[in-house]
């Protein structure tokens, strides 16, 4: 099954950004780290309940995921260590905003809301995990029903729209959906890597 959303942006949008980063003597691995710091802002923030500009930072840093390998590619930069900073780093902002919802939810003693957190951040980390496991054996795998991206889209535009709408059960739809769709994703890559073995060893 496809994903939801592209697996990156289209190149007249990125090669001018790319063309500019290069330009002003950015590294991709620095990116990278901007793309972290900018999460972990982001995690400050959805921690003090202020989910709007939370949202809004979520969305504009993870952004620089697609831009890193972008700017790897273009200028010859990429390695292998910048590759698994990159996928380690990813990890790192996703649970940071969690963690920031999680301070936030425990604060307001809302029990089923971190639990789903929680279950979330499992499903995240098998996702990944999965995908990692498979390329060991050589099986290349991008797809996924919801992956980091649509992780990011969702948990980005509910902060955004939680606080537009006023509406806190927002946040709590989006929290289910993201912990059971990251597990079923899990799931489906791992029936992948089955479907894979039953065809090598056939």
């Amino acid at each position: 099954m496809p994903s939801l959303l592209p697996r990156s942006a289209p190149a007249w949008l990125t090669d001018p950004i790319v063309d500019a980063l290069h330009r002003g003597g950015i590294t991709p691995n620095q990116l990278t780290l901007v793309g972290v710091a900018g999460n972990v802002g982001a995690a400050v923030l959805a921690g003090y309940g202020e989910f709007l500009f939370a949202g809004i930072v979520v969305l504009v840093f993870s952004a620089l995921d697609f831009l890193d390998g972008a700017l790897a590619r273009k200028t010859g930069t990429a390695t292998e260590f910048g590759s698994v900073l990159d996928a380690v780093m990813d990890r790192v902002s996703e649970a940071a905003v969690l963690f920031g919802l999680l301070v936030f939810f425990t604060d307001h003693g809302q029990q089923t809301e971190s639990l789903l957190i929680f279950a979330a951040v499992v499903g995240s980390i098998l996702v990944s995990y999965v995908r990692a496991r498979a390329e060991i054996i050589g099986m290349r795998m991008r797809e996924g029903v919801f992956t980091r991206l649509e992780r990011v889209v969702l948990i980005g535009g509910a902060l955004i729209l939680t606080d537009i709408l006023d509406e806190a059960d927002v946040m709590t739809y989006a929290l289910w959906a993201l912990a059971v769709l990251a597990n079923l994703t899990a799931v489906q890559r791992l029936w992948m890597v089955w479907q894979h073995s039953r065809t090598q060893t056939g």
